[in-house]
């Protein structure tokens, strides 16, 4: 397959075209499931009877006779009896991903809120695949013929198995962040896998020189921290990014020399890390340049407010502008400045073969980039736990308190004993441009998990309406018990909104992976909770529970 030309070596995407996102994936049927008898009518048409089909179908089923080589002459098969098919007999086709409900399901709920200020995203980029390559034994047939004759889904444009992308957006103050996270986010990962010259792991490649690939790189991280310091100032004038090695001694030569993947610049945490801040800076510029809500006229409180209250930034304020619609082709956070943001987890799923990562001997990468409290969970078969891959980003978490003791005089405690920081409850999000000053990043805390084939049964992602209600083993006990990844999030959905006392925004998806079948195997299955949420759900119902 040739990649098209934004993706081809030297091209570059056309700066006023919008990448569209792929929510369908593609994949390898057959020809003869989509018209299993077009072959064979003509060829039996002369044979037959009335011109009803081949022998084996005749109609009536008094008239059928079984299928037998001396029928045939042997050189038919039945369908059944077919070989592997090939890819010249086969033809592609796209299912979206939110119609195949035996692999994924999305639900998202208001609450008791008068708006649902969450979203997801689900479907497959534009990236090259960073799955750890498959041995070679099992990769190729006993005939040695390679995996691409046999294989079952079709390759992206760049030649490598789809990678999936998943994400669960929670926004606050308004649904403007969380919309702009869904609908662009994937293509800031896109862009900067170009920018970076990002390498398939699968490809087998001399070893090549590629300093001046990660000088380049770094000097996109150098600009990108330029512009927060010149925008934002405060906390980003000593940023420094942990993947970043433009703002390590040695830089690049450090890293090819020393070999340490930590500090390769053309890293998939380092590409992953631009984005998040690129998609934030942008944000964060565009609302800055757009004029607030003008008070009224009569209202003496907000007249006696500083005439400077809107310069959020380092920088006093600017006329409005929309510049950057030659890049995103539209405004970014609606017409009028927006000083909400919103949470974000996003999930990368690569495969090192054509074969799907819900196929349970189908090994795979997950990549995890989180920024927030929105939560990302694995359940493991062995034992039916929950593994997640987040932590929330809270001003009470150890690692945020080190990163943040600089503007600990931020911090402050509410009435019900949680502490906050600026009046926000995440030290981390997009967006929140009034707090940026004081340390509010969109820097993503990432991990990277390799899936043996069949070692989890599902993955989650959820937002803080269904996590600040339920424990993590409670989500997945849950799951376990639904027929189908659709019934299961809005199970999840249900009971969160259900048992909730807040009846805040509820969002839940769930991805199929290679133990779906074994899901209530390990552990105790899903009994181990299932007396506790009993209970919840009874005093719940019951209004007597709840009186002050």
């Amino acid at each position: 397959m040739r990649p098209p030309p934004s993706l081809r070596r030297g091209g570059h995407p056309s700066k006023t075209t919008l990448r569209q996102f792929h929510d369908y994936f593609v994949t390898h049927l057959p020809s003869s499931s989509l018209h299993p008898d077009s072959k064979t009518a003509a060829a039996s048409s002369s044979s037959t009877s009335g011109g009803i089909g081949p022998n084996h179908h005749r109609l009536p089923r008094a008239a059928s006779v079984p299928h037998s080589q001396s029928t045939s002459g042997g050189t038919e098969r039945l369908p059944s009896a077919l070989p592997t098919t090939h890819r010249s007999n086969t033809t592609v086709v796209r299912i979206p991903l939110r119609s195949a409900k035996h692999h994924f399901g999305a639900s998202s709920a208001r609450g008791s809120r008068p708006y649902n200020e969450d979203a997801y995203q689900a479907g497959t980029v534009e990236v090259p695949a960073f799955a750890k390559r498959a041995p070679v034994s099992i990769s190729r047939r006993p005939g040695g013929a390679g995996e691409e004759e046999g294989s079952t889904q079709a390759n992206n444009a760049a030649g490598d198995p789809q990678v999936f992308y998943f994400g669960v957006f929670d926004g606050h103050g308004g649904e403007q962040c969380s919309a702009f996270l869904r609908d662009r986010l994937h293509g800031y990962l896109e862009d900067a896998a170009e920018k970076f010259d990002m390498r398939s792991s699968l490809r087998v490649e001399r070893e090549a020189d590629r300093t001046k690939e990660a000088e380049r790189a770094e000097d996109l991280e150098r600009k990108l921290l330029a512009s927060w310091r010149e925008t934002v100032g405060g906390y980003f004038k000593r940023f420094r990014p942990e993947y970043f090695t433009a703002t390590q001694a040695g830089g690049a030569r450090r890293a090819h020399e020393s070999g340490d993947e930590n500090l390769d610049p053309l890293s998939l945490e380092a590409m992953l890390t631009f984005a998040f801040l690129k998609a934030d800076l942008d944000f964060t510029l565009a609302q800055a340049q757009k004029q607030p809500s003008k008070p009224k006229a009569d209202d003496a409180v907000l007249d006696d407010r500083p005439i400077n209250e809107d310069d959020v930034l380092s920088h006093p304020l600017k006329p409005a502008s929309q510049n950057l619609t030659t890049l995103l082709q539209a405004p970014i956070g609606g017409t009028k400045r927006f000083k909400g943001g919103s949470t974000c987890s996003i999930v990368l799923v690569s495969t090192p073969t054509p074969m799907p990562f819900w196929n349970p001997a189908s090994p795979s990468t997950i990549a995890a980039a989180h920024v927030g409290d929105t939560r990302i969970i694995l359940c493991r078969v062995s034992d039916g736990a929950a593994v997640p891959l987040t932590v929330n980003h809270h001003p009470s978490t150890p690692v945020e308190a080190t990163r943040l003791r600089r503007y600990a005089t931020t911090f402050v405690t509410d009435s019900f004993g949680e502490e906050r920081m600026g009046g926000l409850a995440n030290t981390r999000a997009f967006g929140d441009i009034a707090s940026k000053a004081v340390g509010v990043s969109a820097e993503p805390q990432i991990t990277i998990t390799h899936v043996t084939p069949g070692e989890y049964s599902f993955m989650t992602l959820i937002s803080d309406g269904v996590s600040g209600v339920l424990s993590d083993q409670e989500i997945v006990d849950i799951i376990k018990e639904a027929r189908t990844p659709d019934q299961a999030c809005r199970d999840v959905t249900s009971f969160a909104t259900e048992v909730g006392e807040e009846g805040d925004n509820a969002t839940c998806l769930v991805v199929r992976l290679g133990g779906w079948e074994r899901r209530s195997e390990g552990g105790c299955g899903s009994m181990g909770t299932a007396e506790k949420r009993q209970f919840r759900r009874r005093d719940a119902e019951d209004p007597r529970s709840r009186r002050t």
